[in-house]
């Protein structure tokens, strides 16, 4: 399990770091092509979007690698968890349903890592 638990996070850190890093780095209109709720909120908050995920995807891998504050990955997965939820309560609202089962896997995934590294499967 614990390598299935590693395998998870690095793949939710990949999906994670890209998608931080296209919201912190790019134009909001450019965004707007791609991800048509961006044009309902403030550029400061996408970029905020795109740290908070970027950062997450980090928190990931890093402490549980490095052994320096694992209990940060965990955390890391559940704030992902969180972001998910709110995903897919904008896109609830915006009637994008295809987007929002795509945010429940990504959030069955990160509840997985919280679960399994808070719990039985910790570092």
């Amino acid at each position: 399990m614990n390598v299935f638990l590693w395998i998870v996070q690095a793949v939710l850190a990949a999906m994670f770091a890209t998608a931080g890093a296209m919201k912190s780095t790019q134009p909001q209109d450019k965004l707007a092509e791609k991800l048509p709720w961006a044009a309902d909120f403030s550029p400061a908050t996408v970029r905020f979007i795109g740290i908070v995920e970027f950062a997450a995807a980090l928190g990931l891998i890093l402490p549980a690698a490095t052994g320096i504050a694992p209990l940060l990955t965990p955390v890391a997965a559940t704030g992902l968890a969180v972001v998910m939820v709110l995903a897919a309560i904008t896109h609830a609202r915006r009637k994008e349903s295809s987007a929002i089962a795509f945010n429940t896997a990504l959030l069955v995934l990160a509840a997985l890592v919280a679960w399994g590294r808070f719990g039985p499967y910790s570092f």
